[in-house]
């Protein structure tokens, strides 16, 4: 199991963000994270890359406990993250934004990179290199130069995913990628995430889009008010009545049983 998480709970003051949510997600998969606004997904997202450490509950990386380290050291363990809002360096180059998510990976320090060691030189072209490359997967080949700011929201979208990438982790972490795209943009992230998974990523994805995250997902997880209310295949989840419940509303939900008996 590539990752395994065990009763994590998350609390600010007296609001509980997160309330003794447990999952497992194996390697190779793409699980999604659904629910409401204010369900606790991204407090969830927080808490595994170290930005928030879990009240109670352990969060295990290949068996190893990462509750509570920091987020540079997860990130070396091999876990990436993009953001809901786009967190680029607008006025530097798109190949400039993508290789600053090597940023902690390199070997050489800041005073071979000073002095001009060769050592510091030659790292820097591998991880040119390993830039283009990526840059290349994720479609944005031949934009290397651009400045960041002046690409279209899906693009930026794009160098962001490609920067969570460089580093080649084991597991990557989308929060809400398709947020602000158009159906053809969508789907053209959905190819995008198969295309991660076969190179040998594990992904998980918070998104608002349920019928795009039923096609792409293997497994899928089910928030509200910070628990977990669900967790299966999407066959079964979209059937699920508490995820139902959770999506339309119980009033609604009962009005609707009622109609259909009175049909």
């Amino acid at each position: 199991m590539l990752l395994k998480i065990e009763g994590i709970t998350k609390r600010f003051g007296g609001l509980v963000a997160v309330s003794d949510v447990s999952l497992q997600v194996k390697q190779g998969e793409i699980f999604g994270l659904i629910g409401p606004n204010g369900a606790g997904k991204t407090t969830f997202f927080n808490m595994l890359t170290g930005i928030y450490k879990p009240n109670e509950g352990k969060i295990l990386f290949e068996n190893q406990p990462v509750q509570g380290l920091k987020p540079f050291r997860i990130a070396k363990l091999g876990i990436s993250r993009t953001f809901q809002n786009i967190r680029l360096l607008k006025e530097e180059t798109v190949l400039e934004n993508v290789m600053v998510g090597m940023f902690g990976k390199t070997h050489s320090g800041l005073w071979s990179a000073i002095l001009g060691l060769r050592s510091a030189k030659n790292e820097e072209e591998i991880v040119r290199e390993d830039s283009r490359k990526i840059l290349e997967l994720v479609g944005l080949k031949g934009f290397e130069n651009e400045l960041a700011n002046s690409l279209s929201y899906g693009n930026q979208r794009r160098v962001e995913i490609a920067r969570a990438l460089v580093s080649k982790p084991k597991l990557l972490l989308l929060d809400e990628p398709t947020a602000g795209m158009n159906d053809e943009e969508t789907d053209e992230i959905g190819k995008l995430i198969f295309k991660i998974r076969e190179n040998g990523t594990t992904v998980i994805l918070i998104e608002h889009n349920v019928g795009w995250v039923m096609g792409l997902c293997d497994q899928i997880a089910v928030f509200d008010h910070g628990e977990k209310i669900a967790d299966d295949v999407p066959e079964v989840i979209i059937t699920n009545p508490e995820v139902i419940e959770a999506y339309i509303g119980k009033e609604d939900v009962e009005r609707e049983n009622e109609y259909a008996a009175n049909s």
